[in-house]
């Protein structure tokens, strides 16, 4: 499922003395199965941007399109588009409010009329690819589960509608390094495994660096980089004057660098600067 957007200009306060475009002349096109980071300075549009991308917001003036249908007419039926561009937005626990986990997850696909069977279904493939129990927490309440596996279950009940597309805005906020990165390796996993379109807005450069294949920057309201993270990262420079940078092990093979090492500085991972360390210094693992 494609998501393609066009010219999109928008305002929280269009019309008025006060209005200053959030989003300016924004043009983009992420094509079905690619896994997107969005990143940028605190103000730069990005929860507004991916708000356009299920029909949350709509523009001022621009087209958006998902799988060719058009946004922004007025009889677009939204709620499908929803259905299969899933969002889940910071802290999504906050938002639980079932008396039971099984209750919470089958919300969206028994509101979809699905008989009983096939919304257990649902909830057990939605659990198990947050890593969580079915039939250990189906009939615990959620306020009673720890902040990870809350946050786990938010996520289930978005992926109980079986999107093609899944928007995460700052899935790991708040979360312990533990939690972050089971989260992020069950959110690769799911990419991998379905196969679905993830975009994910975060603020860590190094959990883009091992998980996206392509990256966006915005600033001020627009696209200001598009590319691989090599690409993206190598333009360090660019990145530092809006604000942001590059991964901590990027900056240790550009200063290993700098004082004589050979090496190469598109590294983003620790794994890859140890594989590369190892054949500069022509060392046996």
């Amino acid at each position: 499922m494609s998501i393609r957007l066009v010219d999109v200009f928008f305002s929280y306060l269009e019309d008025t003395p006060s209005s200053e475009a959030t989003l300016r002349d924004v043009s983009l096109e992420i094509d079905d199965g690619e896994f997107v980071g969005l990143i940028g300075p605190t103000g730069s549009g990005k929860s507004t941007l991916i708000q356009h991308f299920n029909g949350l917001l709509k523009p001022n003036s621009g087209k958006v399109y998902v799988d060719g249908v058009d946004l922004t007419l007025k009889d677009t039926q939204l709620r499908r588009i929803r259905q299969k561009v899933g969002m889940v937005f910071q802290y999504p626990e906050h938002q639980l409010f079932g008396e039971t986990v099984l209750e919470d997850v089958g919300f969206g696909p028994r509101n979809g009329g699905l008989s009983d069977e096939e919304v257990t279904e649902r909830v057990r493939e939605a659990l198990n690819y947050v890593g969580l129990d079915f039939e250990a927490l189906k009939d615990h309440s959620p306020f009673e589960l720890s902040g990870g596996q809350k946050r786990r279950v938010a996520i289930a009940g978005v992926l109980a509608m079986r999107p093609s597309v899944l928007i995460l805005d700052e899935p790991t906020a708040g979360l312990d390094p533990e939690g972050r990165e089971e989260i992020l390796g069950e959110i690769k996993h799911l990419h991998e495994d379905r196969g679905i379109t993830v975009i994910l807005v975060t603020h860590s450069m190094e959990d883009v660096a091992r998980l996206v294949d392509r990256l966006i920057v915005m600033e001020a309201g627009t696209i200001a980089l598009d590319g691989t993270p090599v690409e993206v990262f190598g333009q360090a420079a660019r990145l530092r004057e809006m604000g942001l940078g590059v991964p901590q092990i990027t900056e240790l093979m550009h200063e290993l660098k700098n004082r004589g090492l050979a090496v190469n500085t598109d590294i983003f991972t620790v794994d890859q600067a140890e594989e590369e360390i190892i054949r500069v210094m022509g060392w046996q693992k």
